[in-house]
């Protein structure tokens, strides 16, 4: 081959075209692609200082992962730590979930030397809120709740104009709420649960960016007014509940015509709602309960998926009631008003939707419409308590498989309960107090596995409690109160066997209250009425611990079930009123955590059994009008009772331990003269002494008998009136 002649190599050509070109999309990739750099050194070295600022215990540390902070390893990967892609600077800081030992921010701490912070999260602080937070000019998301901050807001966060959410819920602030306008681009307010006061912050619903507002729960008072409000506002939502304003409520909220959510409850607002109300056509939700407004209630507010006008003076409806056909209102809340009339048809054209109604505590009249057996599908809770319904309840609960509350009581309501509440698997309350309704006991109740509180009290259902050939059941029964019927016989030995709930509480259900939970995260809040400790209470909240039995003024006989001992959660006993004999049971002694104890008014014989002295809880006993012997049990709490409790019963021994010997009346001869005049003795024979004074002071019970005149209120105006219970008969 000679010098000049060439040759040709494929297999090279394709090797060098590849180097070629791995090379050209090396240079193409490293000058086009971004580059990702790790967390800066000046960032770091903040962050670190920072958390030296807030010691935190190591073996909690380790549970948030807060040991990951460490100077060799790279910051943009700890925990709560969040940096730019490109720059590596730190933007996020979300520490809210991390203990940081209930430390205080102090003004120069080496948080504000993270200028590039955009969000900011931070838990368990005390103290001011620093100014110097106002430096952190890039921030759009600030979140300081739950803390327990003081003072005021700073104003010096008005300097951080690109602000979009602020939260400082939860604290302990106050003073007056800052002029946070300067923030063009706030989008989310929320003060809520602090202890603002002063005027309605006016300037801040200038801000047309402003979407959600939350101000509940402060001390705001005084009128609202939205000042020169735009109609273009972007306000969705606002919030004002639990605070001290008052006024009517003004014409100018209704600019905010992309307003979703309005609650202005539990204030002190008068007057009618404003009939410019129609024009918020994205309205669904309308909260104005507890407050002192009144007038009609507008009939465009129909069309909402939820209402609620409780406690105010609302006395009708505007008509024509614009009532939609499209399933809307889940939830309708007209209790406590001055409502009147027949006006239940009208319920029947909101259709199937309706999850939540109560009406209870007006003027309603007339039967229950037929129509609702049609709406029931849906309904969790139904309340009419406390009105003038009259006639049967209609068979209308057969779909009503959801629901979990039923209150029909204090109306003028007769006949039978209606059977198809056997389908509400999920019945929880069952209340039908103070109606007319005559009937054997519910047995088929006892198949609802999910009931806690029925009551029956002072109707006229009659009959025996027990059936030999029918299981009661009533495992999950809470609190059952038959008091002021007809119902007569015995109660086996072992009626109380299987009420498991009152035998062994879940654990899971202490400190918990009975709220009916809705799906749409809201809650209803359940009240009722019954006897606890001799008076009439009513429990707003009803302790899902709190155990009670009722069975008082009926017509009872035989022994008290031994079985009652089983019940060791049980907090309420009231027998009273029936005709029990025998003795009282031993077995009540296992009742550890019995409060209040009522087996007054029966036959009950032998002795008071010594070891409920033992029971500590309890503070309320009554044992008067029957034929009980022998000693009361020395227990403290026994010593702390009133005669009243144990009258009645001549052979007890040790009353006066109890009771004490009151003071002998001294006269004066001519008193004496006058009580001794032979023409015109009575006899008064004393009983009891019935009611303390004050702590430590007590009347006692007096043995034997006094001679005085007949004019007897001489004698009560001498030594006093309501000092005892006495019987007067005539010594001639």
């Amino acid at each position: 081959m000679t010098p000049n002649q060439s040759y040709s190599f494929p297999g090279l050509v394709v090797v060098t075209n590849l180097c070629f070109f791995f090379s050209f999309s090396f240079v193409i990739y490293t000058f086009a692609s971004p580059t990702f750099h790790h967390c800066r050194h000046d960032q770091r070295d903040a962050l670190l200082e920072f958390k030296h600022e807030f010691p935190v215990n190591e073996s909690r540390a380790r549970v948030y992962n807060l040991s990951s902070w460490k100077k060799s390893s790279d910051c943009c990967s700890w925990e709560g730590v969040t940096c730019d892609d490109k720059s590596g600077k730190v933007i996020s800081l979300y520490l809210s979930n991390i203990p940081l030992n209930n430390n205080s921010l102090k003004p120069n701490s080496s948080l504000f030397k993270l200028q590039y912070l955009e969000n900011l999260s931070l838990g368990n602080l005390y103290g001011e809120i620093p100014s110097s937070l106002g430096n952190l000019s890039n921030l759009m998301k600030l979140d300081l709740s739950y803390n327990e901050l003081v003072g005021q807001i700073p104003a010096s966060l008005g300097n951080l104009t690109k602000l979009s959410y602020l939260e400082l819920g939860e604290n302990k602030l106050s003073g007056k709420i800052p002029d946070m306008s300067r923030v063009q681009s706030l989008e989310s307010f929320d003060v809520r649960g602090n202890s603002f006061s002063g005027s309605f912050p006016t300037s801040l619903f200038t801000v047309s960016s402003l979407q959600f507002v939350y101000l509940m729960d402060n001390l705001l008072e005084g009128p609202i007014d939205f000042g020169n409000t735009s109609s273009f506002s972007n306000l969705s939502y606002l919030n004002l509940n639990h605070n001290k304003l008052d006024g009517p409520i003004p014409e100018s909220i209704f600019k905010f015509l992309s307003l979703d959510i309005l609650d202005l409850s539990s204030n002190n607002f008068i007057g009618p709602i404003p009939k410019s109300i129609s024009q918020l056509v994205h309205l669904t939700r309308l909260r104005l309960s507890n407050n002192r407004l009144e007038g009609k209630i507008p009939g465009c507010l129909w069309k909402l998926f939820e209402l609620k006008l409780s406690n105010n003076s609302f006395s009708s409806f505007e008509k024509p009631l614009q009532v939609y056909d499209r399933e809307v209102m889940r939830v309708l809340l007209l209790d406590s008003n001055s409502l009147r009339g027949p006006c239940l048809h009208w319920i029947c054209k909101i259709k199937k939707s309706l999850q939540l109604l109560d009406l209870s505590n007006n003027m309603f009249s007339g039967s229950i419409p037929q129509c609702l057996r049609d709406f029931t599908d849906a309904l969790e809770v139904f309340n009419l308590q406390n009105n003038n319904f009259s006639g049967t309840v209609p068979d209308m609960f057969v779909n009503a498989t959801e629901l979990r509350a039923l209150d029909i009581s204090r109306n003028r309501l007769e006949g039978k309960l209606p059977k198809s509440l056997h389908n509400c698997k999920d019945l929880e309350i069952l209340n039908v107090e103070s109606n007319h309704f005559k009937d054997k006991f519910p047995f088929w109740l006892g198949s609802l596995s999910s009931l806690n509180v029925l009551i029956l009290r002072s109707n006229q259902f009659y009959g025996p409690l027990y059936h030999q050939n029918v299981s009661i059941g009533f495992q999950n029964v809470k609190i059952i109160d038959v008091s002021h019927n007809g119902f007569t016989g015995t109660i086996p030995a072992s009626y109380f066997s299987n009420w498991r709930e009152m035998i062994t509480l879940n654990a899971d259900d202490d400190d918990k209250y009975m709220e009916i939970i809705m799906h749409y995260n809201d809650h209803y809040r359940y009240s009722m009425e019954m006897v606890h400790k001799g008076v009439d209470t009513e429990f707003e909240r009803i302790r899902k611990d709190f155990i009670a039995i009722d069975f008082s003024e009926n017509k009872f006989c035989g022994n008290i079930p031994e079985s009652i001992g089983l019940l060791k959660e049980l907090h309420l006993l009231n027998l009273s009123g029936n005709a029990f004999t025998s003795n009282i049971p031993q077995s009540l002694a296992n009742l550890t955590n019995l409060e209040a104890l009522d087996l007054s008014r029966n036959n009950l014989s032998g002795q008071i059994p010594q070891h409920l002295g033992s029971l500590s809880f309890l503070s309320t006993m009554n044992f008067s009008y029957n034929n009980l012997d022998g000693p009361i049990p020395r227990g403290t709490q026994f010593q702390r009772q009133n005669c009243s409790s144990f009258m009645e019963n001549p052979r007890l021994t040790n009353l006066k331990d109890i009771c004490g010997t009151p003071p002998v009346p001294s006269l004066t001869p001519q008193e004496t003269e006058e009580m001794l005049k032979p023409d015109e003795q009575v006899v008064i024979y004393w009983i009891a002494a019935a009611i303390a004074y004050g702590p430590g002071v007590f009347c006692g019970l007096v043995i034997g008998h006094i001679f005085v005149s007949r004019n007897h209120e001489w004698f009560v105006e001498k030594f006093g009136r309501n000092k005892s219970r006495a019987v007067i008969r005539s010594a001639r």
